[in-house]
């Protein structure tokens, strides 16, 4: 029989979900670094464009200064200086009274009727960006008379509007990627969950239909048996059979309301958990011990004492099977405070690895060679989403044994 959560080709998702989740990450961050890193060649070819534009610019203003007035002045001003006026300059003369010389897409238009004090704090300010972002392209300007450099200016500049978009859209595009992503992880959670939440109710349901028919046949044997002279004498074996036809029957209601919100009552949490292991003794390993400790013996905690006395079998068993039917466990009843209840359930077997102690209530952990490793984690839903408490590994050492510890409400919310 093919394992019910697994595919077809024998993977265990539900085992490997980690693994996958970890290849999806890894896939998802070389796409991303592949788009940071291809983008940013653009952007650094563009940077490079624009400053050879930038520099031919210069070179024309320079040009231009030395060149008596005429066609090929107005040439440069009407064909290469006015029209590249995309990128914001500013223009400096560290050795002039005028200290910034010109500036190009950098003051706003409503910047035009503040003072000229406000104006070149302004222009100081984008100065130090611009020189943060680029450095700046020097312009010498001879005197052809003496042939010599007669003054020095620099131009500062940012990278265009267009450039810096380019810049932030590879980390725009991830942050939307990723905000999408966990949309689609959220909805794919939740509909796997409630795929799964359907399919344990239904076999449930129909576990409990199956159990019901051999089982009021069962019932009606052991009248029988109770009625018949040869038993005379022989009450021991009838009150046995009454104990695992009801047991049965305790079973079947279990499974039959699995996916109806349960009532929960008050109950003596003790007596609850004395009841099942009672029951449990005769029919587990003589070879093993199991203690009941409580400080107070008459505590008690809202539960549905069906579904709480399963949750204790199930880990009172799971503790049996560590141990291979040999050793000691000790369950331990006690009141962290006035709202809740503890219960502690330890046994002295094999252990869990610190690498599987956040996967033991997923579905599909099991240490046996056969089974379909559920158990845990209806015992997680049973306390966390009927109970309203918590089930969590308290401490576990390999070789030594674990503890397993449940949390019970005295009183459940109102708003649960």
């Amino acid at each position: 029989m093919q394992h019910p959560f697994r595919g077809s080709l024998g993977i265990d998702f539900y085992k490997n979900q980690s693994t996958v989740k970890w290849l999806i990450l890894v896939v998802a961050a070389i796409i991303g670094f592949g788009s940071i890193i291809y983008t940013k060649r653009l952007v650094d070819d563009l940077k490079e464009r624009e400053r050879a534009n930038l520099n031919i610019w210069a070179r024309a203003v320079e040009y231009a200064s030395s060149t008596p007035e005429g066609p090929v002045l107005d040439f440069l001003y009407d064909i290469i200086i006015t029209p590249d006026n995309a990128l914001p300059i500013i223009m400096i003369d560290s050795a002039s009274a005028d200290f910034f010389v010109t500036h190009e897409n950098v003051l706003a238009t409503n910047d035009s009727l503040k003072t000229k004090e406000v104006k070149e704090k302004i222009l100081y300010k984008v100065l130090g960006k611009m020189d943060a972002e680029n450095d700046p392209i020097r312009l010498e300007f001879l005197n052809a008379t003496l042939d010599k450099v007669e003054s020095v200016q620099y131009i500062y500049y940012r990278n265009s509007y267009l450039l810096r978009q380019l810049s932030a859209y590879p980390y725009i595009q991830l942050t939307v990627i990723a905000f999408f992503g966990v949309i689609a992880y959220l909805a794919f959670s939740f509909s796997k969950k409630s795929e799964q939440n359907k399919l344990w109710v239904g076999l449930a349901k129909e576990t409990a239909h199956q159990l019901g028919t051999p089982l009021s046949s069962l019932m009606a044997w052991v009248e029988y048996l109770k009625g018949m002279p040869e038993m005379e004498g022989r009450k021991d074996i009838t009150d046995e059979l009454q104990k695992d036809v009801y047991r049965l029957e305790m079973i079947t209601s279990r499974f039959s309301n699995i996916g109806s919100a349960p009532a929960l009552t008050n109950e003596n949490v003790y007596d609850a958990v004395f009841n099942i292991i009672e029951y449990l003794k005769p029919r587990v390993s003589s070879k093993v011990e199991i203690n009941i400790n409580a400080a107070n013996k008459s505590g008690k905690a809202m539960m549905n004492r069906p579904l709480f006395e399963w949750v204790v079998e199930n880990i009172t068993k799971n503790g049996i099977d560590a141990m291979s039917g040999i050793g000691k466990i000790d369950i331990n009843v006690g009141g962290d405070n006035e709202k809740t209840v503890f219960i502690d359930i330890t046994d002295n077997g094999k252990g869990i690895p610190k690498n599987k102690l956040n996967t033991v209530f997923k579905p599909g952990y099991t240490t046996k060679k056969r089974g379909w490793g559920l158990g845990l984690a209806l015992v997680q839903r049973i306390i966390e989403n009927y109970h309203m408490g918590r089930i969590f590994v308290k401490n576990s050492q390999v070789d030594v044994g674990t503890t397993f510890r449940i949390i019970l409400t005295k009183e459940i919310p109102a708003n649960s």
